[in-house]
């Protein structure tokens, strides 16, 4: 089931879809962050902008991998690398060589795209890492845009 919200916001199957670069948006808007997984979020949108003012589009996914590994590091930005997400069956754990790009603050799941286009599986990818790790809050950041803000989506699990 999907629909929009009050805020127009896109709601899918429980959880929020935003991405400022829908039709409509104006410019972007400064969002003052009210928890911890907020203000890791808007802090990792910073270094990414920061990476893609530097760097610009069209290089691979793990060039922009590093560069933003390099900018968290310099904002003293906690975060994980390749976090293995080990799938749970029946009891056991399944090693089925799943990684996160990124989990900063061990609050906020971050996939990093270098696409023409996040199309639904990616947010669908995105979602599943939140429900297997009891992690409320991920962002898709595609760095394969002209401006960097029509390339970020965040994503909250209700």
């Amino acid at each position: 089931m999907s629909g929009v919200s009050e805020m127009g916001l896109n709601v899918e199957l429980g959880y929020v879809i935003h991405h400022k670069g829908l039709p409509g948006a104006t410019g972007t808007q400064l969002v003052h962050p009210t928890g911890p997984g907020e203000r890791w979020s808007f802090d990792v949108i910073g270094a990414a902008l920061q990476v893609h003012k530097q760097v610009g589009p069209g290089l691979l996914e793990s060039a922009y991998d590093a560069c933003l590994c390099r900018e968290l590091t310099l904002r003293a930005i906690p975060y994980q690398r390749q976090v293995p997400l080990p799938l749970k069956y029946r009891g056991i754990s399944i090693d089925c060589g799943y990684r996160l790009d990124l989990l900063v603050g061990h609050l906020v799941v971050v996939e990093l795209k270098s696409v023409a286009k996040v199309l639904p599986i990616h947010r669908a990818q995105v979602m599943t890492y939140l429900k297997l790790l009891k992690v409320r809050l991920g962002l898709i950041i595609n760095f394969n845009v002209t401006a960097l803000h029509q390339g970020v989506y965040r994503i909250a699990q209700d």
